[in-house]
């Protein structure tokens, strides 16, 4: 009798260092590779925004559509299902006899959540989640509960033994399913507009990450990573393996790897050590959102404590289209919408101002940053958030950056506010006083001709 067995693709979009794929081909005859594209994707959420934007739709399609090229090359196939998950699964286990469904384990509340929902309606089947998207493995971890903030984590985990990534699979079983043309139904969403900084153009997919990864490695950046992180602009000024890495188009084992292959050719230093500091973070967030579960979108956070903000939307729309008063927060505001990215400073420095300078409930930030950062990964989005707001992992509390001084530091000559034509004329946070009486009449005027 054949064993049929169902792959659920998630935000591990690729074949090398994926053990599902390779479990798979062990046990069953057929294999069903499945990515769900679920339309609440494409709804407005709470917060009144869609999950994402153009820059992040096209990077998913690029991205599903290199991992069906490389599964071809396996002899298999991706299929597409434009509908929620559970029901997609449950209609091909029926039509399929399914009998044993493969996942990488999700941080996700929402995932989580839907993989809860399989296993109450499909009771008979077996359910197999691995852990592709760490470092390590949940079993191996030196704890029951998280550390509730990063350093006794780190001190606990980072002498832990990395499993070697595993190499992609030359053969895997066919599929029951007829392979279609799914890119002919792939909806038409919003057209990506070409970013306005040519040389921050990511492109979605396993083949381009793993490009990225061989490049960054074969040059000397690494052995100066330190050094440049804080850099507002500029490809190498980091790696730039996040937008792969949140979509599992790179195994974060796999870099690792590559981290010490490179460490061993060209000497360990603070720098190449500082890349695996930021693995670890990482890491620390990834079971961060497995421990708190829904409270990682909490206002209160994982704290309980209240953060002295609410929601005023003309300063939100304000901060999101760069219209603020303030230069540098405007600067990376624009690179954000133009280009799907923005560096590690200039997300603490915007989101330090969304939070102090206009007081506004840091979900709506989260929320902003879900919808068009490329490197979107929900525990690193929300946990970082939190951090900064003061209601997460941060033992200092809320976290508030001098708008000026970062400016100094790392816009000194402002070419980095003029690229981004950022500057602004006395722009006030709000168009309205405290009594809800108009301010001047240029400020209105102003006020009037931002963007929508």
């Amino acid at each position: 009798m054949r064993r049929i067995g169902l792959y659920w693709f998630g935000n591990d979009l690729r074949v090398h260092d994926n053990a599902n794929l390779q479990q798979a081909s062990a046990v069953v005859d057929q294999l069903l590779c499945v990515y769900c594209l679920d339309p609440v994707l494409l709804a407005p959420n709470q917060y009144g925004m869609a999950n994402l934007s153009a820059q992040r739709w096209r990077f998913l399609k690029e991205a599903l559509r290199d991992l069906d090229r490389n599964l071809q090359q396996a002899g298999q196939h991706l299929l597409v299902c434009y509908e929620a998950p559970v029901t997609a699964i449950r209609a091909l286990v029926v039509k399929h006899g399914v009998s044993v469904i493969y996942r990488s384990r999700h941080g996700g509340f929402q995932e989580r959540q839907q993989w809860q929902a399989l296993q109450k309606h499909l009771p008979g089947l077996r359910f197999v989640e691995s852990d592709t998207q760490t470092l390590f493995n949940l079993k191996d971890l030196p704890f029951a509960q998280l550390p509730q903030s990063f350093t006794p984590f780190k001190e606990r985990v980072e002498q832990l033994p990395i499993d070697h990534p595993l190499p992609p699979p030359d053969a895997l079983p066919p599929s029951p399913e007829p392979k279609s043309d799914w890119l002919l139904n792939f909806p038409v969403y919003l057209p990506a507009s070409s970013a306005l900084d040519s040389d921050m153009a990511f492109h979605g997919g396993e083949t381009t990450g793993k490009k990225q990864l061989k490049a960054y490695f074969h040059s000397s950046y690494p052995s100066h990573y330190k050094d440049l992180r804080n850099e507002l602009d500029g490809w190498d000024n980091s790696s730039k393996f996040s937008p792969w890495l949140a979509q599992g188009n790179l195994s974060v084992r796999k870099i690792y790897a590559d981290l010490r292959r490179y460490e061993q050719e060209n000497r360990a230093n603070e720098s190449t050590y500082w890349l695996y500091f930021e693995l670890l973070w990482r890491e620390y967030f990834q079971w961060y959102a497995h421990q708190y579960g829904k409270r990682l979108f909490a206002f209160r956070g994982i704290k309980q404590r209240k953060p002295l903000t609410c929601f005023y939307p003309e300063r939100f729309q304000k901060w999101c289209k760069g219209y603020t008063p303030y230069p540098l927060v405007n600067a990376c505001m624009k690179q954000l919408n133009a280009t799907g990215y923005m560096s590690n400073r200039g997300r603490q420095i915007v989101a330090s101002c969304l939070v102090n300078e206009l007081a506004v409930d840091w979900r709506f930030g989260a929320a902003y940053f879900e919808q068009h950062l490329l490197d979107y990964d929900v525990a690193s989005n929300w946990g970082n958030w939190q951090y900064l707001a003061g209601v997460g992992a941060d033992p200092r509390g809320q976290r508030h950056f001098d708008l000026e001084k970062q400016t100094r530091l790392y816009d000194p000559d402002g070419k980095f506010i003029r690229k981004w034509q950022a500057e602004v004329r006395n722009l006030p946070l709000d168009s309205v006083d405290a009594a809800d009486w108009p301010v001047d009449p240029e400020t209105a005027k102003l006020a009037s001709e931002l963007p929508a």
